[in-house]
């Protein structure tokens, strides 16, 4: 604990659905829901109006429309997501040093260390311009806590959302925290908060009052050290500027369940392609392969093979993904698979052996038919949903662990028509110029033509094979200097 509030933790607001609604004029002040769109996708995140209907990151795509019929329902668009968080993370690295991202939209800086602020007028003062500054470059809100400790900082940024800036002073913590619930600690899900309910405890105060030994006997030594801890608010831990990277892996989920043996195993070498896209994309090479296979009845199968060195060769991880598939009964279908790398390294020694047998076998065709479409992936505002190898994220969510990410809901089977547009994404004609989609189906794709800066635009309907209409990247979402405007 520190004895200024100089641990500074910002928290976009709603950050994906904020980041719609910003690049979408028609979409201001309504309810956004932005995640996975098939039968099976979750919700990632929601707009604060979305959220006044029930709506909530994890929750079930399906049950997010009968909340919220009326909601605007867009797949998520990580390009821009990515360049404004890269914005934000310019932003905070100029403060400090010792910037710790936890994901795409959340951060904790050391101020001190930064030599910015070393008293809670300062402090203050930084957390303030800040926001101004986010603002500015981005169009976007974010929510600042400031305390003397990494757990307090995050309790003062949820207390300050939306849009707010909350210092917490040294010395005030316990009284601040004692009315709380005891779902404000991290560490602290649904199952351990219903066992401590059940003993009477419902309240950081009382979960101080209990004390150490209740509740080393109740949580186990470990958790309940630790829990005591923070409902004293004691924290010492530091901000730390980089993470190293534990695994990287992908996944797709089926909104029909396959059956199919080989369908299977070319999804599988599909998703050994693209899990070692990302490996190379990180700059790593991973000798341990691990393959996860949901079942038809929600079971859920891990296998993993090591091998004799590190690689990033999309043959090796492919042969080695089949051999963890041949393993694996999955007789009465489907659901889901996925293909992870670990035991990360940043040099790669080749399996010769294993590289050259994949060599000798031809390329797998892609079977007829139609099925599971390739998933998005990366975690946060869903931490508290376990993932893939053990990682925080929504299901079917991933990306280079180690430092979360974002959570990327899944992709799931569409018609040719609804992959190519699929709602939310961006398009440029060649008469009308950039638009974004608004649903697509039954041969036609419906377009609305505005950008983050103009007013609400009009909206066309074309074919979906009309060849002045094509995907586009996103635009900023503040609008660049034109030529001759004074710096």
């Amino acid at each position: 604990m520190r004895a200024a509030p100089t641990i500074l933790h910002l928290d976009m607001d709603a950050f994906y659905a904020s980041a719609e609604q910003a690049a979408k004029p028609s979409l201001r002040g309504k309810p956004v829901i932005v995640g996975g769109l098939g039968p099976r996708g979750v919700v990632a995140t929601a707009s604060y109006e979305a959220r006044r209907f029930g709506v909530h990151s994890a929750m079930p795509m399906g049950q997010a429309r009968r909340l919220c019929p009326n909601g605007a329902y867009l797949f998520p668009r990580f390009t821009l997501y990515r360049s404004v968080s890269d914005r934000v993370m310019e932003l905070l690295r100029a403060l400090s040093p010792l910037v710790e991202p936890l994901s795409l939209d959340e951060a904790f800086v050391d101020l001190e260390a930064g030599g910015v602020a070393f008293d809670s007028a300062s402090a203050r003062a930084v957390g303030e311009r800040l926001r101004a500054e986010i603002r500015a470059a981005t169009g976007l809100s974010g929510s600042v806590g400031l305390a003397g400790s990494k757990m307090l900082a995050k309790v003062a940024s949820e207390e300050a959302k939306p849009d707010g800036l909350m210092l917490i002073e040294p010395g005030t913590e316990r009284a601040l925290l004692a009315p709380m619930p005891v779902r404000t600690l991290p560490g602290v899900g649904p199952a351990t908060g219903e066992h401590l309910r059940r003993a009477g405890i419902t309240t950081v105060g009382d979960l101080a009052e209990a004390g150490e030994d209740e509740l080393v006997r109740m949580l186990g030594r470990s958790h309940g050290v630790a829990l005591h801890r923070m409902a004293l608010g004691l924290d010492d831990r530091a901000v730390v500027a980089e993470r190293d990277a534990k695994s990287v892996s992908v996944e797709d989920t089926f909104d029909v369940d396959l059956h199919d043996r080989v369908r299977i195993r070319f999804e599988v070498q599909r998703l050994a392609d693209r899990c070692v896209g990302r490996l190379r994309a990180s700059g790593h090479s991973g000798r341990t392969i691990v393959l996860k296979v949901r079942r038809y009845d929600f079971s859920t199968l891990t296998r993993s093979e090591t091998l004799r060195g590190p690689t990033d060769d999309p043959a090796v991880v492919r042969e080695a993904a089949g051999r963890l598939l041949d393993g694996v009964d999955t007789t009465g279908g489907v659901r889901l698979l996925g293909v992870g790398v670990s035991g990360l390294a940043d040099y790669t020694q080749e399996d010769l052996f294993a590289q050259t047998l994949a060599a000798e076998q031809p390329p797998a065709a892609e079977p007829g038919g139609s099925g599971g479409a390739p998933g998005a992936s990366g975690s946060p505002g869903a931490s508290e949903v376990p993932g893939f190898l053990g990682l925080p994220g929504v299901p079917g969510i991933f990306g280079v662990s180690g430092a979360p990410v974002a959570a990327e809901p899944v992709q799931e089977a569409e018609s040719p028509a609804e992959r190519r547009w699929p709602a939310g994404s961006d398009v440029r004609h060649a008469l009308y110029g950039p638009g974004w989609v608004q649903g697509s189906g039954i041969g036609r794709v419906t377009v609305r033509f505005e950008q983050p800066w103009s007013p609400p635009g009009r909206v066309r309907t074309f074919l979906v094979d009309d060849p002045e209409l094509e995907p586009s990247d996103p635009l900023p979402l503040i609008e660049p200097p034109q030529p001759g405007d004074v710096a």
